[in-house]
């Protein structure tokens, strides 16, 4: 399905399936197997303009929109979850909190290195205590001259240790009080900033996830993204781009798992007949093709809306909520086609299977895509 038939986004799907299929595909299981973060694939995504895709060129970036960034995203994520996971965290979290709240200063500075891939980004809101429940962070920002404090630990971050540039969510007022949280941009090297314990994860294995600790991290008021207080309310607008791109990354994964399913089913022989001949095969299919189609509409149309400047709270919970959940529901209808060869390393949906379930967790679980949902149906 191609829900945009614009030259460019087909080209860009073109080039990031291209891209993904010769420099990441021979190695995504050994990616896996090692928990080893690509580097050098970043560098080389940063070259093709990917790492910075909605960023205006004037910032270093491609001037694309939305729809050109969900088309890599899922392309990307059709072959290597991690990839596309790591991918999506660096340009809508880090990238896109600067891009939107930062200062023209703070834009000039940061986000032609982030754009061109020099430096690798990190966002770090979720706390071992405070995950869906922000507001009462641990995590202290204290004003000390023409300087903040920072104190505390911030878990789960993508690019936790490997991230050049951080945007950091502390609490700047009382525990659960209004506008008690502060964003500021935190770079690698700053004394007291540290990388901290990286998760051993089921899957996304080759995205690097990990603590970000802060002893005494002295950052500059320069470095304060927006407004004293405003930095939950800053997040909550990142979040709504953010799950965007997971419903995209969601797209991918669910995508490599029904073509992987696909082509098997053809190949596959029992009873002297393709295994896609039997209605029990054949129905899994039309589903699984069925809620990708469902899920790209819901996606491409928050990534439309995103472009217009229109609210997409609603459009973005909602994409992600049902693409993430189609994701695994995809993944283990491929793997139960494959059968047995499914449940092993030799073939690829045993990794689609253990990448879809982060997609139901990651920037807001699915019980809370669906209380975000309904809030915004009740108001109606």
């Amino acid at each position: 399905m191609e829900f945009a038939t614009d030259e460019l986004t087909q080209q860009v799907g073109r080039t990031a399936r291209d891209f993904a299929n010769q420099y990441i595909r021979p190695y995504v299981m050994e990616w896996d197997e090692k928990q080893t973060f690509p580097h050098e694939v970043f560098k080389e995504l940063g070259r093709l303009g990917m790492m910075g895709v909605v960023v205006p060129e004037e910032y270093g970036g491609s001037g694309l929109s939305y729809l050109e960034y969900v088309t890599i995203i899922r392309e990307i994520s059709a072959v290597c979850g991690a990839v596309g996971l790591s991918l999506a965290a660096h340009n809508s979290l880090c990238t896109g909190h600067i891009l939107a709240f930062g200062n023209e200063g703070q834009k000039k500075k940061y986000l032609p290195r982030l754009a061109t891939g020099e430096a690798l980004g990190a966002w770090g809101l979720t706390e071992a205590n405070t995950g869906s429940d922000a507001g009462n962070m641990g995590c202290t920002a204290v004003k000390a001259g023409d300087h903040w404090v920072i104190n505390g630990t911030k878990n789960w971050i993508t690019h936790g240790i490997s991230g050049d540039i951080a945007v950091v969510v502390t609490r700047t007022g009382e525990a659960r009080a209004r506008n008690n949280a502060t964003a500021f941009i935190v770079e690698r090297g700053t004394p007291g900033f540290t990388g901290g314990k990286k998760e051993n994860k089921l899957g996304m294995r080759a995205s690097e996830t990990a603590e970000m600790v802060f002893d005494q991290c002295r950052v500059p008021d320069a470095n304060r993204l927006g407004e004293v207080g405003d930095g939950f309310k800053q997040a909550l607008a990142v979040l709504d781009g953010g799950r965007i791109s997971i419903a995209a990354l969601s797209l991918g994964i669910a995508k490599g798992a029904f073509e992987a399913a696909l082509q098997y089913s053809k190949e596959r022989h029992q009873f002297d007949q393709p295994i896609s001949n039997f209605q029990g095969i054949s129905f899994k299919l039309a589903d699984m093709a069925t809620e990708i189609a469902a899920a790209e509409l819901l996606t491409f149309q928050a990534a439309d809306r995103k472009n217009r400047h229109l609210p997409v709270t609603r459009e973005s919970a909602m994409a992600k909520y049902y693409a993430s959940e189609v994701a695994v529901r995809v993944a283990t209808d491929a793997v139960q086609i494959f059968g047995g060869y499914g449940y092993t390393k030799d073939f690829p949906v045993e990794k689609f299977y253990r990448d879809s379930k982060l997609c139901t967790i990651g920037e807001g679980t699915s019980e809370i895509q669906k209380i975000v949902i309904a809030r915004e149906v009740l108001k109606d």
